[in-house]
């Protein structure tokens, strides 16, 4: 374990940009950083189960469980089969509102499809959690049609307030053209029910010729996804070569991609020369150079007061973590923490507060951020 003064650090690596800058009543005055698990397979996804427990997906296919801060060697058995290839593997892990009672985990995964193996799908299920075994598989959604790419995947999972649950779902990268259409899941958000059916309430259930599980469209490769205790959902997404974007979604409404962008293609090529369009929402805020997001939270534990109210978006270029003060639904401050831990993949907090890091990457590690006592 080390001590580390956040205003010395953040200052003495020059973090401060044209959209970054700093106010000292917002950093931490010291931070402890542990190392709670290591030698995992690229690990994406970390979500509590009890105070002192954890399930992590690791991409290549394992679900691993950590207690009291010791990594169970044993994965979970009874975990589906995954494509691990690319950007596709094992990728969310999200528990039920309640999970206490019922035990229910929901896992994001690419697989391939059943009726065509060289092509691939995303698939969300439902399972039930008995000790170390997952029982009562239950397939929920799989994005149509199925891709040829595993990459730009989404995978993201979070449930709305009313219990529906919303699903990132990636453009495919070789399918961005059909984020703009409302006939396939590429760059979309969808929203089920958690017995897999359509809310009716959906906003294109009526529309002639629309899969009625989207929620919202114009999306590239979403990576981030929170709900506010208000309602509002925040989602941040890659762009190309640029434009990485923070956006406030809202049922129906059309993120522009590829129409829009505040980015170029990989080779320098433009893609669209608009960087706005009427009918198409504006980000609440872009990245340029990209910074690649990953994992995000609304910071609201105990621990750090001070930063209540902030949304922590990890990022995996350089790495680091992006604090953005928010007012009115607005980024009023960004600032630049954890920037000596390599690509960081995904941040979560801890039921007493503290974040949670983890790193990317065929060593990755859970690493805890907590304020020094």
């Amino acid at each position: 374990m080390k001590f580390i003064n956040l205003r010395i650090f953040c200052l003495s690596l020059l973090f401060c940009s044209s959209s970054a800058f700093t106010s000292d009543e917002n950093l931490a005055p010291e931070v402890e950083i542990e190392t709670i698990a290591e030698g995992l397979d690229y690990p994406w996804s970390v979500t509590f189960i009890s105070a002192d427990e954890m399930l992590v997906t690791e991409l290549s296919g394992n679900l691993r469980r950590v207690s009291n801060g010791l990594l169970d060697p044993t994965p979970i058995v009874g975990v589906p089969e995954v494509l691990f290839a690319g950007q596709g593997g094992l990728s969310e892990v999200l528990i039920d509102p309640n999970f206490a009672d019922n035990g229910l985990i929901y896992l994001s995964f690419s697989a391939p499809d059943a009726d065509k193996p060289k092509l691939n799908r995303l698939n969300v299920i439902q399972a039930r959690l008995e000790g170390n075994v997952l029982v009562d598989h239950k397939t929920l959604f799989q994005s149509d049609p199925p891709r040829r790419t595993a990459a730009h995947y989404g995978a993201r999972l979070a449930f709305l307030a009313d219990g529906t649950l919303l699903i990132t779902s990636g453009d495919g990268f070789n399918y961005r053209e059909q984020a703009q259409a409302l006939d396939n899941h590429f760059g979309k958000i969808v929203r089920i029910n958690t017995d897999g059916s359509i809310p009716e309430d959906n906003p294109f259930t009526a529309a002639p010729g629309a899969l009625p599980a989207i929620w919202s469209y114009g999306h590239r490769n979403l990576q981030g996804l929170v709900i506010a205790d208000d309602g509002t959902v925040y989602e941040h997404e890659h762009g190309p070569q640029g434009g990485d974007e923070l956006n406030l979604v809202l049922p129906g409404k059309n993120y522009g991609w590829p129409a829009i962008t505040y980015g170029v293609d990989y080779s320098g090529a433009m893609i669209s020369p608009f960087t706005e369009h009427p009918g198409m929402e504006q980000p609440l805020k872009y990245w340029d150079p990209s910074i690649a997001p990953s994992g995000m939270i609304l910071y609201s534990g105990e621990m750090f007061p001070h930063w209540q109210g902030n949304l922590f978006i990890a990022a995996l270029v350089p790495g680091d973590v992006r604090r953005l003060e928010m007012q009115d639904n607005q980024v009023v401050e960004e600032e630049i923490l954890f920037t000596e831990f390599g690509r960081i993949r995904n941040i979560v907090s801890a039921p007493d507060g503290s974040l949670i890091l983890v790193t990317d990457g065929e060593d990755g590690k859970l690493i805890r951020v907590s304020a020094k006592n």
